[in-house]
């Protein structure tokens, strides 16, 4: 009896420990797996991380992350350039997407996800406006539109001899922008509106088309000191788009001018939205392309530039002065 009972004693002892060891386990693991997940592995000045980038803004996003890199050589930007409502999904959705750079900032209901599933919102803000430039091939005659008219050819109320191509059917902002603003919302005549794989497939279909009007993103056509959209602007040309707004309402081209004063009406925002709540790499890259360097680096690529630069007055004129 004295035996079964000792022997009982130490089974429960054996028990005991092995409990003790499996918590004091699980405890290491867990708290292994929570130091991994929140590990800052940058700062301000270094680091890795990903951001996912409209594809239409490749061109200006490229000059800004090379500009920051060489400012910051121990840091490194990874860029993923995707339709706009791949990058949104990436946002939401994907933990190691850090940053997006978009024609939007997060609506209510976005803020109310991020809020209940991470603890806080990210921030978002404007950092440029981005005119769409409307483009024909350079042997085209027709090179002036309203609004209506663009209309009317999306809608296919216009003919069949004209195609227009995106840089998607869907899921980019260009498309997005087209549906809303011109459209109205309504839907697209699919068997007028094509599809390039991306902004750079626009500019080549238009320049192997006569018939073809192209919609990009005017950094991809509208700089004068980038030889390679200097070069393609020798196979398409820009069209004007009238300015319905406009008192004399004039036929204006996609100009930074033309953006700056909304004399051009195919303008849209261009913002970021960054997960980060705390000071790390991508906050530096959002002070750099919100203060002097990044937004000169906007409008040399001649977008407008939402931090820096003119602003626009209505004045009148005289137009004879007093002979005094």
């Amino acid at each position: 009896m004295h035996s079964e009972f000792t022997g009982a004693i130490i089974k429960m002892c054996s028990m005991t420990n092995f409990w003790k060891i499996f918590l004091f386990a699980l405890v290491v693991i867990i708290s292994s797996c929570d130091h991994t997940q929140n590990k800052q592995t940058d700062t301000i000045r270094s680091g890795t991380i990903n951001i996912s980038v409209d594809e239409s803004f490749k061109p200006v996003i490229d000059e800004e992350v090379a500009a920051f890199e060489d400012s910051y050589p121990d840091a490194k930007i990874i860029v993923h350039y995707k339709p706009e409502a791949e990058c949104l999904k990436d946002i939401l959705n994907d933990s190691a997407t850090r940053m997006v750079i978009v024609t939007r900032g997060l609506t209510d209901e976005e803020s109310k996800f991020f809020d209940n599933s991470i603890g806080f919102i990210p921030h978002w803000d404007k950092i440029a406006t981005d005119a769409i430039a409307v483009i024909v091939n350079s042997k085209s005659t027709d090179t002036v539109f309203t609004f209506d008219q663009l209309k009317k050819i999306l809608a296919g109320q216009a003919g069949k001899k004209r195609s227009v191509i995106f840089d998607g059917l869907s899921a980019t902002s260009t498309v997005r922008f087209a549906i809303d603003s011109i459209l109205k919302g309504q839907p697209f005549d699919t068997s007028v509106v094509r599809a390039a794989k991306n902004s750079q497939g626009v500019l080549d279909y238009v320049a192997n088309d006569p018939n073809a009007i192209g919609m990009v993103g005017i950094s991809w056509i509208g700089n004068p000191e980038d030889s390679a959209q200097v070069n393609m602007l020798k196979k398409v040309k820009m069209a004007y788009v009238r300015c319905d707004e406009c008192e004399d309402s004039p036929y204006v081209k996609p100009s930074q001018s033309g953006i700056e004063t909304r004399r051009y009406p195919l303008v849209r925002g261009l913002y970021y939205i960054l997960k980060e709540n705390y000071s790390g790499l991508g906050w530096n890259f959002i002070d750099f392309l919100q203060f002097e360097r990044g937004q000169l680096i906007f409008r040399r690529a001649y977008l407008e530039p939402s931090k820096i630069g003119f602003q626009i007055r209505t004045v009148k004129i005289n137009e004879k002065l007093d002979s005094n």
